[in-house]
């Protein structure tokens, strides 16, 4: 596989995991950018020992930890949308409220649900974070009843 093949086939879990962690579509795209080309910078150094995608996504989330270390120096002065505000929400709406959600989530949690989201096998996500496979499975519960509890909050489900 080449590296186009490689670039077209994770970029756009990459950006979701991005923006996951930054709820910035502009700042996920430079993340993205970064990662890819952290990745062909060192793609010669890349040894087989895991699953490409485990090392791309492992490379993006070591770039948003980073970013979110700058952000914690210089905390964002408002939200992106006003949550009281009472109105029929369409499906990017929704999304961008659970991107919301996610970003209030620990650095850990963050990692794990973006992964999860993506569709990556828990052994994986495991192997990114650095945990055991059962301790993933747990947090993925735990991560999912938070955001599940967000939204019955904020009105969500009915």
């Amino acid at each position: 596989m080449n590296f186009e093949d490689i670039y077209k086939r994770y970029a756009p879990q990459i950006f979701r995991v991005c923006r996951g962690y930054t709820n910035d579509i502009d700042y996920a795209r430079d993340l993205v950018q970064d990662t890819f080309i952290s990745a062909w910078m060192n793609l010669s150094s890349f040894r087989n020992q895991s699953h490409i995608s485990t090392w791309l996504f492992r490379i993006a989330t070591n770039k948003c930890l980073r970013a979110i270390e700058i952000t914690k120096r210089m905390p964002p002065t408002e939200l992106p949308f006003n949550l009281a505000e009472s109105f029929e929400e369409s499906q990017e709406e929704k999304l961008d409220f659970l991107y919301q959600c996610i970003a209030e989530l620990g650095e850990t949690e963050r990692i794990i649900i973006s992964l999860e989201l993506e569709g990556l096998p828990q052994a994986e996500i495991a192997a990114v974070v650095g945990l055991s496979n059962g301790n993933v499975r747990v947090k993925i519960h735990r991560i999912k009843e938070k955001l599940t509890q967000k939204f019955k909050e904020h009105g969500q489900f009915r």
